[in-house]
């Protein structure tokens, strides 16, 4: 067996895994709806059937205020209207979408992204990680990357940016020096604490691990959480 199928393989065994050791450790309030009303709007939306461009529409519409602060409003609004898609993602169910560089920047929003806004504080923001790491890989190799537009292709890199393998981040600051100089400067901190700690700190607790003396320090000092 290749070297490149064995990995594959190998990312994708460890991401069934991950997915089922978390989900039991979603809190049932991320599903808790506040009414009746509220409840049917959020059962439509949840059973809807989204393509890639309405997933793209929805996050580009969303923009940076939102992408990467933390916002309970928007949280809910992601969480309900592609909570379903996701877990279609999450299954390799729309793997067809990797044929078109919208359709993989869709997939990449939905298992790397997503989870994150969705499952916040939980086990689950990360795991579909190794997941949203294949299909990265995948856009790369098919060149899809530089078809989508600046703004929106450090999404296309934010898999390796979160990875908490060196090599992963070695590659994401490879891929995101081409773009704003913001974007570039937090793929080096991401760099940074992974070449300082081998790891995310910030992710302990969440993961069960065990924080370091250094590692406290740099939380309590509030060290960036990647």
């Amino acid at each position: 067996m290749g070297e490149g199928r064995r990995v594959e393989i190998d990312g994708v065994l460890s991401y069934n895994i991950q997915v089922r050791s978390v989900l039991l450790l979603i809190p049932s309030a991320v599903f808790a709806q506040p009414s009746l009303e509220a409840a049917t709007v959020t059962l439509h939306d949840a059973t809807a059937s989204h393509t890639p461009h309405s997933v793209v529409d929805f996050w580009k519409t969303a923009g940076p205020k939102r992408w990467f602060a933390k916002n309970d409003t928007f949280d809910a609004t992601f969480r309900d209207r592609f909570y379903a898609t996701h877990l279609q993602a999450a299954r390799r169910e729309l793997e067809g979408w990797l044929d078109s560089a919208e359709g993989a920047l869709a997939l990449l929003i939905l298992l790397d992204q997503f989870p994150r806004n969705a499952f916040r504080g939980t086990a689950h923001m990360f795991a579909t990680d190794p997941l949203a790491r294949l299909y990265a890989e995948r856009l790369l190799d098919a060149g899809l990357d530089q078809q989508v537009e600046p703004a929106l292709r450090a999404f296309c890199y934010l898999p390796f940016e979160h990875s908490e393998d060196p090599a992963d981040q070695q590659r994401s600051m490879d891929l995101n020096q081409h773009l704003d100089a913001s974007t570039y400067h937090w793929a080096k901190e991401h760099a940074r604490i992974i070449e300082r700690f081998g790891r995310f700190p910030h992710r302990n607790a969440v993961l069960a691990r065990v924080t370091t003396a250094e590692e406290q320090t740099f939380l309590d000092a509030g060290g960036f959480a990647g």
